[in-house]
């Protein structure tokens, strides 16, 4: 049993204050509170069409897009997430009734016009803001130092003009805090508890202190209004002089930006570091330096990204010889260099034929990198969900891989030494090698990170579970357990029979709402599961397979955790489904050390370890 620091103490405080508030009151606000966001944003894509409001039935809330609740039985909104979703329109004020809401994502969309003044009035209980990737414009509002519990605040890729409030370094909690690409100037906040990168800062030329240059009094906006005036006015000639050289001064800026893309100046950084550290384990064919890492990877260039998730970015890397590898970049963890090396002796002892091979890792400054195996075709998700011709998985191949993605996660749970709960299940941490064997990804990360620090919600936001992957008992017990991992298996087992994804089906009819686990639930309830079985794979002689694999996907997905199979279960009936295939030999045999044991290990979320 792990002990709370003072900021869990502070977080259970305020989840205890969130259920003691009037359970009505929050019911009619929150529903009050989406109606208002809905009426003041354009949707032009109309990604909010399940926002009904027709159904005076509170609890619908909790099912619309991008709405997640306490719990799903209730009625108090959590989080609200519509990222990349085409919305228009300025701030929604009407987000003011959302009074238990902890997190709020509007990024990646059109989002205009000002940050509210009194924005700590709107949402004085957030922890997590994030409006990147809009053309939100005007000062950054003061007020919002007056969000005390802010753990992450976002506000990157906008138009943002003025100083950056110092107050905003009050925020004692504040961890992640980016501002690049606007048109900010002035002297940074000096953040108590954080320490910011100056990527984070990046594209602003008027910015300094902190990561930047040093402020000498006059700082490159403190000009702007001279140079404006010589500029019109073409008075003297040191003011022509002075645009000349700004001129030649932007063209080598972005000169500059072409050889050193958006998000590398990371990269940049560690590229001299004096004192690193990369370690390639004793079995891996593959030997280098920090120097041969750059090489490979183009600076890390975000032309060689190929998955980004929570943990961290993925880049494709090629060395000379042609020989491509991928290497993460892991994303926000804090453990220090020897817990990490620590970690790493342990990660790297874990091998098996059905996760992706860590080769090795790397240590410089600040950064945190893992070098793995390439997996030539991706993702399980991208190709569950191909439309390209040729891309389309047929069922042997779809049973091989449930198969064989089965047994890793058992060996994982029952015979590893220690033995894993994985908590970020899903089709996307599911990799495919040249040969189609699937490859886990992401195993072991989790310990890697440290995502909770002062509230709960970042458990909800994705850390520990994509939407529509995650255990509904998570929410409410915040221990991660194996029957968790389960669940989300039994999601991807459910992807690969139906096509489906896990938050939107396709086949349902218009009036659904729901996901896949709630689909086939209804189906389930009124006989017809046979329905939800992918049209394609039908009539093709595997019919009886297709109806034996739903139904253990479907005992993975039970609300009682206690009633679903262990992972170890699920491995034995896949591979009884798939007996007249050359999935399974007699070597591919799961030793299991201790059945009961796995599923009596238990992992404690809410706090970290000391």
């Amino acid at each position: 049993m792990r002990i709370l620091s003072g900021s869990g103490v502070l977080s259970a405080f305020i989840t205890i204050l969130v259920w003691l508030l009037p359970f009505g009151s929050f019911a009619q606000n929150d529903v009050n509170c989406l109606r208002a966001i809905k009426s003041s944003l354009e949707d032009p894509l109309g990604n909010l069409g399940t926002w009904d409001f027709s159904n005076n039935s509170q609890t619908s809330i909790c099912k619309f897009t991008g709405i997640e609740c306490w719990h799903a039985d209730d009625n108090k909104i959590l989080n609200i997430r519509l990222p990349d979703m085409g919305l228009k329109g300025g701030f929604p004020q009407g987000i003011a009734s959302c009074k238990s809401l902890t997190g709020l994502d509007l990024s990646r969309n059109s989002i205009s016009g000002n940050i509210p003044n009194d924005i700590s009035k709107l949402i004085g209980f957030i922890t997590s803001l994030d409006l990147s990737s809009n053309q939100l414009s005007g000062e950054i509002p003061a007020n919002l130092a007056n969000c005390t519990f802010l753990n992450i605040l976002r506000l990157d890729n906008n138009q943002f003009t003025g100083q950056i409030p110092l107050e905003l370094g009050q925020l004692s909690r504040l961890k992640t805090f980016s501002v690049a690409n606007n048109r900010l100037s002035g002297l940074v906040p000096s953040f108590a508890n954080a320490t910011i990168p100056a990527e984070n800062y990046a594209n602003n030329a008027g910015l300094c202190g902190g990561p930047l240059r040093r402020c000498d009094g006059k700082s490159k906006a403190s000009h702007t209004p001279i140079i404006i005036a010589a500029a019109i006015g073409g008075l003297t000639i040191a003011a022509l002089a002075f645009l000349v050289a700004m001129f030649f001064l932007r063209r080598a800026y972005r000169k500059k930006k072409e050889d050193d893309p958006l998000g590398n100046k990371w990269a940049r950084s560690i590229k001299g570091a004096k004192r690193f550290k990369l370690s390639m384990f004793e079995n891996t064919v593959i030997k280098m330096n920090l120097g041969d890492l750059m090489k490979a990877t183009n600076n890390f260039s975000n032309e060689n990204i190929i998955g980004s998730r929570r943990t961290g970015t993925t880049y494709k890397a090629t060395l000379e010889d042609g020989t491509s590898f991928m290497v993460k970049r892991l994303q926000d963890t804090q453990h220090s260099e020897k817990e990490f090396m620590s970690e790493m002796d342990t990660l790297g002892s874990i091998k098996h034929r059905n996760l992706v091979p860590l080769l090795g890792f790397c240590v410089a400054k600040k950064e945190r990198l893992l070098v793995y195996t390439y997996m030539p075709n991706g993702t399980l998700h991208d190709k569950i969900n191909s439309s390209i011709e040729g891309e389309v998985m047929d069922w042997p191949l779809r049973l091989k891989v449930g198969i064989r993605a089965a047994k890793g996660f058992a060996w994982l749970h029952h015979s590893c030494n220690p033995r894993v709960i994985h908590r970020n299940i899903s089709s996307k941490c599911i990799l495919l090698d040249a040969d189609y064997e699937p490859k886990i990804s992401d195993f072991g990360l989790a310990r890697l990170m440290n995502p909770v620090d002062t509230h709960l919600s970042t458990f909800v936001n994705g850390e520990f579970g994509d939407l529509g992957y995650v255990a509904p008992e998570y929410a409410r017990t915040l221990v991660a357990t194996p029957k968790g991992d389960v669940y989300s298996f039994g999601v991807v087992l459910l992807e690969l029979v139906t096509g489906e994804r896990p938050t939107h089906v396709s086949k349902a009819p218009e009036t659904f709402k729901g996901s896949l686990v709630e689909w086939i639930s209804e189906l389930s309830a009124a006989s017809k599961l046979n329905d939800a079985i992918d049209t394609s794979l039908v009539g093709k002689g595997h019919d009886s397979e297709l109806f034996q694999f739903l139904k253990v996907a479907c005992s993975c997905v039970l609300p009682g955790h206690k009633e679903r199979p262990t992972m170890f279960e699920v491995y034995q009936l896949l591979r009884a489904i798939g007996q007249r295939y050359d999935f399974t030999t007699e070597d591919d045999m799961l030793m299991l050390q201790d059945s009961g044991g796995a599923d009596n290990v238990v992992e404690l979320i809410v706090a970290q370890d000391k």
